[in-house]
């Protein structure tokens, strides 16, 4: 199968690439900079889509960059990183005489309204309540094909949580505070902490991009994008702790993180949603790291 991905460079798209090479796939990264079995946006946007079987979308500005101030300038790039690029995307495969049979949109749980009680399905509904959850709903509007196009190609949603792995995302910043003991729970620690090992969400991306089997629907298939484990910020930190062999009794106030990040960023880490793979568990995938102890012992070890 040959299979094109949209921000294949990152974190999770490198684990994504090796993953389907494995398989005996053959890939091609949409990225800024052109390369060796690399296009640019540019190129799609003038040329179209290569051909292909399957088609990712991955691309986006990190939300959680410590390097970039919370302001317009900053919530305009992390709109255009994404909608932008997922909009070329789903303009092309409308527009490919030979499209692929599966277009994978990866976005986010931030669409789920914080709660410490409601837990969110792939069916629960939601209407956007702040600026993450405004973003999630243009970025998914913008990767909807058009119904002829639906008609020849399965779309797929795939919502993940907090993407942990050795080689970037949330752990990356997180590992040398933890291990110079000076880790601690974000906020009250109670709020729920959704994650995914990256290795699991690059299988449930790959998962998707497989033969589907059932009715076909012009309508996104959405799959939740974390581990089955219901947890606390607060376990999390213990485990990590416990996995570091290092303590972990500094905890970081909430009003400490609105200050540093800007309140409606802050709210990824000081708030969460109960999310559960409810479709993505029916659908036959197997984690393999369904439970932070053997994620985190992966990661750390």
């Amino acid at each position: 199968m040959r299979v094109v991905i949209g921000g294949g460079s990152g974190f999770v798209g490198r684990e994504l690439t090796r993953l389907l090479k494995s398989k005996g796939h053959e890939i091609t990264i949409i990225s800024r900079q052109p390369g060796p079995g690399k296009i640019t946006w540019a190129d799609v946007e003038s040329g179209g889509l290569p051909p292909c079987e399957g088609a990712v979308n991955l691309a986006g500005e990190s939300i959680l960059n410590p390097l970039r101030w919370w302001n317009e300038s900053y919530k305009k790039d992390l709109f255009s990183s994404r909608i932008n690029t997922t909009r070329i995307l789903a303009q092309a495969i409308a527009a490919s005489p030979t499209p692929p049979h599966s277009w994978v949109l990866v976005t986010g749980v931030a669409c789920y309204k914080p709660s410490l009680q409601t837990q969110y399905t792939e069916q629960s509904d939601w209407t956007p309540f702040d600026f993450l959850s405004r973003l999630v709903k243009e970025w998914e509007g913008a990767g909807q094909l058009p119904e002829n196009s639906a008609q020849k190609t399965r779309q797929v949603i795939i919502r993940p949580g907090a993407v942990l792995g050795r080689d970037g995302g949330a752990m990356k910043q997180m590992m040398i505070p933890f291990w110079l003991g000076l880790g601690g729970t974000l906020g009250s620690g109670r709020q729920p902490f959704p994650w995914i090992h990256v290795s699991d969400l690059a299988g449930i991306i790959a998962h998707s991009l497989g033969p589907h089997e059932g009715p076909s629907s012009t309508e996104p298939d959405v799959f939740n994008g974390v581990a089955p484990a219901l947890n606390t910020n607060f376990e999390f930190t213990k485990e990590l702790g416990r996995a570091l062999k290092r303590p972990t009794i500094f905890p970081v106030p909430g009003f400490f993180l609105d200050v540093v990040l800007g309140s409606e960023r802050a709210v990824i880490l000081t708030q969460g949603q109960k999310v559960v793979p409810k479709r993505t568990l029916e659908s036959g995938f197997n984690f393999q790291y369904p439970d932070l102890t053997s994620a985190l012992k992966e990661i750390v070890g």
